[in-house]
C-alpha cells in the first residue's frame, strides 16, 4: 500500500489517500476515477510528501489507537449534528444567508455541503460557518 498526498486543482483542497501502489494511482487518474471529495473536480494531483517510518511495532499500534478514538468522536459529533440540525444538502449556502438575514429565523441550526468558496463568501460577509470531516458510517 502506498499513500499519496493529492491537491485538487479547483479548490486547493489538500487530502490523503491509499492505493495499492503507484500503478493503481496512474490508472485512476487516467481513468478520471479519482474526484475530489469537496469540489468533485477530476483535476486531482500528486504533491510533495515526506515518507513516514516508523521504528517499532509499538509506536504503529499507539497510532493505531489514536486513530480509532479519533474516528470515534468524529462519529459521536456526526450523530449530534445529524439529530440536532436540520439537513439541507447543497442548499447550505443559500440557507445561511436566509437563516443570517433574517431575524425569525436565528435559532435555526442547519448543516449541508457547500463548496470552499461559498464557505469563503459567507465568512466574508461575516456568516460564522464550521467545517467537519462527514465519515460515513461503514468505515473501519
Amino acid at each position: 500500500m502506498i499513500k499519496y498526498k493529492l491537491i485538487c486543482k479547483d479548490c486547493n483542497n489538500i487530502f490523503d489517500s491509499w492505493f495499492s501502489n503507484s500503478r493503481e494511482y496512474e490508472k485512476l487518474k487516467k481513468r478520471k476515477y479519482l474526484n475530489c471529495h469537496l469540489c468533485e473536480s477530476k483535476k486531482i494531483e500528486k504533491t510533495l510528501m515526506a515518507p513516514n517510518v516508523l521504528n517499532s511495532s509499538n509506536d504503529n499500534s499507539k497510532d493505531i489507537i489514536k486513530i480509532k478514538e479519533i474516528k470515534s468522536k468524529l462519529k459521536e459529533f456526526k450523530k449530534f449534528i445529524k439529530n440536532n440540525f436540520k439537513y439541507v444538502g447543497e442548499n447550505f449556502a443559500h440557507e445561511a444567508r436566509s437563516i443570517h438575514y433574517n431575524s425569525k429565523k436565528k435559532d435555526k441550526a442547519i448543516y449541508g455541503k457547500a463548496s470552499q468558496n461559498e464557505i469563503e463568501d459567507l465568512n466574508q460577509e461575516g456568516i460564522k460557518t464550521e467545517e467537519f470531516p462527514w465519515i460515513d458510517d461503514k468505515e473501519n
